[in-house]
């Protein structure tokens, strides 16, 4: 069964009808159906419903910068670079010129030490929860992770407008935010 609705659409929503009917060679009750069933179906991630981690991970692989890997792999090659204690000097002086881009970068970016968190933990490092205003436990896969992740977050925050303080675990570390002087 089929039902007649009428519907008034602006400049940008025409533009984008007849260029969506253009492009399948369908005409405009089709695209309109479609349409409709695709923003039903989608319906929570079309009015921000969705993971907050699923529209961070769309804007990290649209800049280009970021790429995905899979999650075992990244652990496999952290485990490979830390298994006999400590990585190899050229790794981390390689670790510490990428973190030092990034301090550069974050100095604008973040404004508080949770906000950078927040970013890492989207892209897959850590978990992190927020204990106090200025305190976050923070929850690493391994060992290994931890290290290069607090590793990353020292240095990376280096201009920022703040200091920290991590004390480490074996898979945890807690950091706290203070203003800098």
């Amino acid at each position: 069964m089929t039902e007649r609705v009428t519907a008034s659409l602006d400049a940008d929503s025409i533009e984008a009808l007849e260029t969506l009917c253009t492009k399948t060679d369908s005409p405009q009750s089709e695209i309109v159906r479609r349409a409709l069933t695709f923003y039903a179906t989608n319906f929570e991630a079309a009015n921000g419903h969705a993971s907050d981690k699923l529209g961070q991970h769309y804007q990290m692989l649209m800049s280009g910068e970021h790429v995905l890997l899979d999650i075992d792999f990244f652990h496999v090659f952290l485990e490979y670079c830390y298994a006999d204690g400590d990585p190899e000097p050229e790794l981390v002086q390689a670790i510490d010129r990428v973190s030092d881009y990034h301090a550069r970068e974050y100095a604008t970016e973040f404004e508080t030490i949770g906000d950078l968190l927040t970013w890492l933990s989207f892209c897959g490092f850590l978990e992190v929860q927020r204990n106090t205003e200025d305190t976050y436990h923070v929850i690493f896969p391994s060992e290994a992770t931890r290290w290069f992740a607090t590793r990353f977050i020292e240095r990376s925050t280096v201009e920022m407008p703040l200091e920290i303080d991590i004390e480490r675990g074996v898979l945890k570390a807690i950091i706290i935010e203070q203003v800098a002087n």
